[in-house]
């Protein structure tokens, strides 16, 4: 999928309220979707924006009375573009659903429903997001067979094209080893013509495994008959393939020498596969049964296992038994997980990490092995060299079916399941199975809640900073503080993995209050340390309802000894629009102990600048998709300009994050805009450090 965390959703809005597209729009941001939104407020502005604008959606109200749905329909049909269309609806019957489909909406999104509302977004966008992707890779292959085509024509290799045992592609080089002028001359002729008598059986036989479906072998050797009934020794290779959208069997027919010892060759050609390290089948080998496995699971609904393996720990084992023994080290493994994985395929698939594909393997029974070995490692010693390791090791796992039939996702799968692994404390097994997501979900999740727990109970939070730096110049010390969960490793995990975790299990609240308290304690560090050190923190939408934060913050402010000035607390756009008598409270009380509020994300919403009038910041931080595009983009220069001058008449400061560029740099000093952060300028690091002088 191309949609990702950051990804926006380009979005109209078709609504006689703004107020309700507004909230339309902090719905969506609330669920974790980022928006780029955009109004119509006539049939030609509607029309204009599906020509002009990038557009993934149009959301239209089925009750507007200025733009009748139905006209509506017709401009977004006719527009000649893949957007779909959703009709928005406090209520829906049998009768207006026909209707609105009959115009041409692909769903209807019921705003009284915010499940079903964000399960038909999501489902429309994603649809959108495959059907894009489809028509990009057929572009992409149709480019990529017409290369094909052009190289096996000019290769020296002899390649033929079979289709049950028939030939229907074969290049020069092919035609001229057997004799033949044209593909016309063998086109359409058994393969079997081209095999000597004696070897007619045995050949027969391997023709019959792969119409059945079965994979080919690597290598197969006989004896080969050319067009005036000389033989001669060869070796045939095998590789699915499709021609012309059809499926088939590449054939790379090689001539054999008659001084050449097969029983070498054969040998040669298995060194060829391994890993010269530790014995194992080396990446691209592995990778090629893989592919095969795959392949065998979309067309004939197979069922396989993949398993990726890393040991825990690796750079601690690495102090003990040396650099030099980290080869011994992975084939010590290796050995160790061929006598667990029951004949199943093992390769070394990276630096520390082994592979292993059991063919025929139902999730069940790939469970049961993914945890065999990891006991067979939890419970033994490894002996490396003079050392004994009791080395323990995580492990991702996909079972691979029809519904994940694509080696790169397979691969992905399983990887981020290794990373999964390592980060709740490794000695465990992350099994992805498409056809059980729930159950694997919640294992999971509920991992991921117990991590966190214990970090909230004693110092597991990493805290990073990033220096948010005055475009004047005026001296001013301020961080922005992340925070990121250790990971088993002592590598911290990205804060986008476990918040929105937090968030469904309640723990939010705790984050925050974690933070805070971390951060006066930094502050009133720093200030006796002879630093004014302002730290900026986002907080949550459940720290600005909570009727006792406010509390909480003037008694740590006052025991530590530090001037509210000093905190920063950001809370996004989105959240205070549809909390705005709640974020009105929490402003006020934080006024009280000297404590500055930031709206982060500023900009993206449909009329942001109407917050103001109800909100009163002290600072405004710039949604970073301006950011993105701002050196070449004219509509971004123009919007942060806009922002820039709003907030300067109101008093309030700006802070554009994420800067890319030298050139953004300029622009933004130029639109008056106060600070600046991004890893351009100065990047998110473990210590307060830069020099802001």
């Amino acid at each position: 999928m191309a949609i990702g965390k950051d990804t926006a959703l380009r979005l109209i809005l078709v609504d006689d309220q703004v107020n309700e597209a507004e909230a339309i729009v902090s719905s969506l941001r609330n669920a974790g979707i980022a928006v780029r939104p955009l109004r119509a407020e006539s049939l030609d502005e509607l029309a204009s924006q599906l020509a002009q604008q990038p557009v993934d959606m149009v959301l239209a109200e089925h009750a507007s009375t200025l733009m009748p749905f139905n006209e509506v329909a017709m401009v977004v049909m006719g527009c000649g573009r893949d957007v779909p269309l959703l009709a928005v609806l406090d209520g829906v019957t049998d009768e207006i659903l026909d209707s609105v489909q009959s115009q041409g909406a692909q769903a209807v999104a019921l705003r009284g429903r915010p499940q079903q509302f964000l399960k038909n977004v999501r489902t429309e966008w994603h649809d959108l997001d495959a059907r894009r992707s489809q028509r990009a890779l057929e572009a992409q292959m149709r480019e990529t067979e017409r290369r094909c085509d052009a190289l096996i024509d000019s290769s020296r290799e002899p390649i033929a094209y079979i289709h049950e045992g028939m030939h229907i592609r074969a290049n020069q080089a092919y035609l001229e080893m057997f004799g033949y002028e044209t593909f016309e001359d063998i086109e359409g002729m058994s393969l079997l013509d081209l095999v000597a008598p004696k070897d007619v059986d045995e050949f027969k036989a391997l023709l019959k495994r792969l119409s059945k479906g079965e994979p080919p072998p690597p290598r197969h050797e006989l004896t080969a008959r050319d067009i005036e009934g000389n033989d001669f020794p060869a070796v045939m290779e095998f590789t699915a393939a499709q021609y012309e959208g059809e499926a088939c069997q590449q054939v790379i027919f090689r001539r054999q020498a008659q001084d050449v010892d097969p029983e070498l060759a054969r040998q040669v050609e298995q060194l060829k596969q391994r890993d010269a390290a530790t014995g194992l089948l080396n990446r691209p080998t592995f990778l090629g049964l893989l592919d095969a496995a795959v392949a065998e699971a979309a067309s004939h609904g197979a069922q396989h296992g993949l398993l990726l393996i890393e040991p825990d720990h690796y750079a601690q084992l690495l102090q003990v038994i040396g650099l030099d023994a980290a080869d011994q080290l992975m084939a010590a493994m290796g050995q160790r997980l061929e006598s667990a994985g029951n004949g199943a395929v093992v390769g070394r698939f990276g630096e520390h990490q082994l592979a292993l594909l059991v063919r025929g393997s139902d999730h069940m029974a790939t469970s049961e092995l993914a945890e065999r070995i990891r006991d067979a490692f939890a419970e033994h010693v490894l002996e490396v060299g003079e050392n004994s390791l009791n080395a323990t090791v995580s492990i991702g796992g996909v079972q691979i079916g029809e519904k994940i039939a694509s080696t790169s996702q397979v691969l992905a799968k399983a990887s981020q399941g290794v990373v999964a692994a390592i980060g709740v404390g490794g000695n465990r097994v992350e099994l992805f199975d498409p056809g059980a997501v729930d159950r694997a979900e919640q294992e999971r999740i509920d991992a991921w809640v117990a991590r966190i727990k214990v970090a909230l109970e004693g110092d597991g939070f990493r805290v990073d900073y990033q220096p948010v730096i005055a475009l004047a110049g005026d001296g001013s010390e301020m961080y922005e503080m992340f925070l990121h969960l250790y990971g088993s490793d002592g590598e911290p995990v990205e804060a986008s993995t476990y918040l929105a975790i937090a968030e469904e299990h309640g723990l939010l609240g705790d984050i925050d209050r974690w933070a805070v308290a971390r951060a006066i304690e930094l502050a009133g560090e720093r200030l006796r340390a002879g630093k004014r050190t302002s730290l900026l923190l986002s907080m949550s939408q459940e720290a600005v309802q909570d009727t006792s934060m406010a509390g909480f913050i003037a008694e740590r402010l006052a025991t530590a000894g530090v001037p509210g000035e000093l905190l920063v607390l950001a809370v996004p756009e989105a959240k205070v629009f549809t909390n705005v008598r709640a974020a009105q409270d929490f402003v006020g009380a934080m006024a009280g102990v000297g404590v500055r509020i930031a709206l982060e994300r500023f900009g993206a919403g449909l009329n942001s600048m109407q917050l103001l009038t109800h909100f009163d910041p002290a600072f405004l931080k710039i949604d970073p998709q301006f950011m993105t595009d701002l050196a070449k983009s004219a509509d971004s220069q123009q919007q942060v300009r806009n922002i820039a001058n709003q907030a300067h008449g109101r008093g309030i400061r700006t802070i554009a994050d994420r800067v890319q560029d030298a050139a953004s740099m300029t622009m933004l000093f130029s639109a008056g805009v106060d600070y600046v952060q991004g890893n351009f300028l100065a990047p998110t690091g473990p210590s307060m450090n830069h020099d802001f002088s």
